[in-house]
């Protein structure tokens, strides 16, 4: 089986450092972005990173709570 180049770590750093450079990048560019909002908080700057942010963690949570919920044992469907 051939390499990938995802299975150069050299690679995987690019990728990191390309994917830092581009949210540095948007958050920089939100400090200068008018915002027509509802509200004041929405006009904060990366207000919709930190909301996105945190519905992400909160769906990761629930992820894991529902799998001690909905997990079977490993010979469920053998029985």
């Amino acid at each position: 089986m051939s390499k990938r180049w995802l299975d150069e770590p050299r690679n995987v750093d690019k990728l990191w450092w390309g994917l830092c450079a581009v949210c540095a990048l948007l958050a920089g560019i939100d400090l200068f972005v008018h915002r027509h909002a509802h509200f004041d908080w929405e006009a904060w700057p990366g207000f919709y990173a930190a909301v996105g942010f945190v519905a992400f963690y909160a769906i990761v949570i629930a992820g894991k709570l529902l799998r001690k919920v909905l997990m079977r044992d490993e010979d469920y469907y053998d029985r």
